[in-house]
């Protein structure tokens, strides 16, 4: 890790630098997993965004305004979050069409944001297809 991602890191509380940190190994394991390269670690406007090649950006990031929650955030002009809302409407929490929210109070999704991360990792190579392939 870089030494701006980890102070970007070290900023966060420890409850919610502990759900981000999980959510980046997730990232990590989706794209190894995937297979789609090198995915590149950076801060874009603040927050620890995950690219690569085939894919769109992933960035994730905690707020004081939003204390309670951490969130991951997409590019806003794909079809990402909306095809999120069609698959888990009722297991995630989806806010207008960039955002998933996750409350520091429940565990992570791990299973939802999994399949989230790997289409967002492979957006280019998908998305054309219908609900991103799923």
């Amino acid at each position: 890790m870089k030494p701006v991602i980890k102070e970007k890191f070290d900023s966060y509380p420890q409850e919610a630098r502990n759900y981000l940190m999980d959510i980046r190994g997730l990232i990590f394991a989706v794209g190894e997993k995937e297979k789609v390269g090198t995915i590149t670690e950076t801060l874009k406007w603040g927050q620890p965004s995950y690219a690569c090649h085939q894919g769109s950006p992933v960035r994730i990031d905690w707020s004081p305004k939003a204390p309670d929650s951490v969130s991951l955030y997409f590019h806003c002009q794909t079809t990402l979050v909306d095809t999120f809302i069609e698959l888990y409407k009722d297991s995630l929490t989806c806010v207008g069409n960039r955002e998933i929210v996750i409350p520091l109070s429940a565990p992570i999704p791990v299973e939802e944001l999994g399949v989230c991360i790997s289409l967002a990792l492979r957006y280019h190579r998908i998305k054309k297809l219908p609900l991103l392939s799923m």
